[in-house]
């Protein structure tokens, strides 16, 4: 099977390969970038993206978004100067296939791994760790992560330090999606997996000590793939769409991936404490990203949960009589006591990325952010050409559009003003790059008038590929 992969696999047909998501290979260090406008002097920190960039042309499949290894782009900003920097996340494959000057781990779905003399024996036949997600900052800790793998540990100037199990305490790893508690200073995370448990999840300290170990969530029969959470006050929120791993299907060429709407989509309301999780269940629909949840009362009531809905997946094999995949805003309004839930679409535009003010994590958000489309061009999956606002406190979905122009933009970060009391006070940033010439910027655009567009564009001096997350880091004294 993986000769026939490697015969039949052609990188240059793949979209996702090619312009603005094409990966890049040199790692560039570059000070006093060019800012057009100006930088607030208020900003100190770091912009920090990760993405699927191969280090080399790959072999067998490429499955976009999962695929490909981690590249972190960085833009230092202080003093209303910028500087860049970006660094390959160097696992042990990627040290390897640069040793041989070629790939030699196929896709995920090609099956294609290494043997004796290519590589050392403790990686013949293993599969390759893809931390290129996303990297968050925890406890001190720069992880570039996984979809459900362990992170990598960078330094503060995106070196790799090594595979990270926070002390041999998560060993099979944590989602690309964790989410910090801004209250109590812990991070929940989960992890899925191809074998018993098919779930767990667990909590990490706010000094990086794991307080919570793996804990198994009862009723799954079938390892399925669950890319985000939410967190409340009260409970983890896992969303689990029917979607499903096939490895006998992938040994015999088929697709990895399979998509089982008849088997509609669960709620799992898994509680802090350790006690029984709470169901609830509805017709099949799929999300890549949550925006925010939080519980409507205190210590009870409902849960509410805002995500960006699809109608099913489109990756791998997807449910070819769906036609095609309308989605948009959500809010879901879930009662953990009788197992029920309720959608509301806020609003039908295509839209991909949300983010939020994450000092309001698990609490009612205020203003939220997605990268959507404006309508007027032919975009590939995962391409943008517009950045809308909502209002989270409005019941009726209205939102603020700038248009990106010959700008395909990347996903909105929210940059607080220190010491902003409103949760209000602050910037959104995004990469971006021109369609016309291929350059890159990074874009920082007022929270108080997102509609007016950018006061200050950074120019990158690498085109920055398209695709996937990030965070911004305050300097920590």
């Amino acid at each position: 099977m993986a000769t026939h992969a490697l015969q039949t696999f052609d990188p240059t047909r793949v979209p996702h390969l090619s312009g603005r998501f094409a990966p890049v290979t040199e790692e560039v260090d570059e000070t006093g970038l060019e800012v057009t406008g100006e930088l607030p002097a208020e900003l100190d920190g770091l912009f920090l993206r990760n993405g699927p960039n191969p280090r080399f042309s790959p072999i067998g499949s490429f499955l976009y978004p999962i695929d490909g290894d981690g590249m972190l782009h960085g833009v230092w900003i202080s003093g209303g100067q910028a500087r860049y920097r970006n660094r390959f996340v160097r696992t042990p494959a990627v040290v390897a296939e640069e040793r041989a000057g070629r790939a030699l781990w196929g896709g995920l779905e090609s099956m294609i791994t290494p043997q004796v003399p290519d590589v050392e024996p403790e990686l013949a036949g293993t599969f390759r760790d893809l931390p290129d997600i996303n990297v968050v900052r925890h406890a001190g800790r720069l992880l570039a992560l996984a979809e459900s793998e362990c992170p990598f540990l960078m330094t503060g100037e995106l070196e790799t330090a090594g595979k990270e199990t926070f002390g041999g305490a998560l060993p099979a790893g944590i989602t690309a999606h964790p989410k910090i508690d801004p209250l109590t200073g812990e991070m929940a995370v989960f992890c899925y997996g191809l074998e018993l448990p098919f779930l767990t999840w667990s909590l990490i300290g706010p000094t990086g000590d794991v307080v919570r170990g793996p804990t198994t969530v009862d009723g799954l029969d079938a390892p399925m793939m669950i890319h985000d959470m939410a967190l409340t006050s009260r409970f983890l929120v896992l969303v689990l769409a029917p979607v499903f791993f096939d490895l006998a299907a992938a040994m015999n060429g088929g697709s990895f991936i399979d998509w089982r709407p008849e088997q509609g989509t669960r709620v799992a309301l898994i509680p802090r404490d350790g006690s029984r999780v709470r169901w609830a269940s509805d017709d099949a629909f799929w999300l890549w990203h949550t925006v925010n949840a939080y519980d409507t009362e205190p210590d009870g009531g409902d849960v509410v949960l805002e995500y960006v809905q699809w109608s099913h997946l489109s990756m791998g094999s997807p449910d070819k009589s769906a036609g095609t995949n309308p989605g948009g805003l959500v809010r879901a309004v879930i009662d953990p006591a009788a197992g029920t839930m309720r959608r509301t679409l806020l609003d039908d535009a295509r839209m991909e990325l949300p983010r939020t003010d994450d000092r309001l994590i698990g609490q009612r958000h205020q203003q939220l952010a997605v990268a959507s489309e404006t309508g007027k061009l032919d975009l590939l999956p995962g391409e943008y050409d517009a950045l809308r606002w909502y209002d989270g406190r409005d019941a009726n979905g209205t939102s603020v559009m700038w248009d990106a122009g010959d700008l395909s933009v990347g996903e909105p970060v929210f940059a607080p003003s220190p010491g902003s009391p409103d949760h209000e006070g602050g910037y959104w940033m995004t990469y971006a790059t021109d369609r016309t010439d291929e350059s890159s910027w990074l874009l920082v655009i007022p929270a108080d008038d997102p509609g007016s567009g950018p006061v200050a564009r950074v120019r990158i001096p690498v085109r920055v590929p398209l695709g996937l997350h990030g965070n911004w880091l305050p300097t920590e004294e």
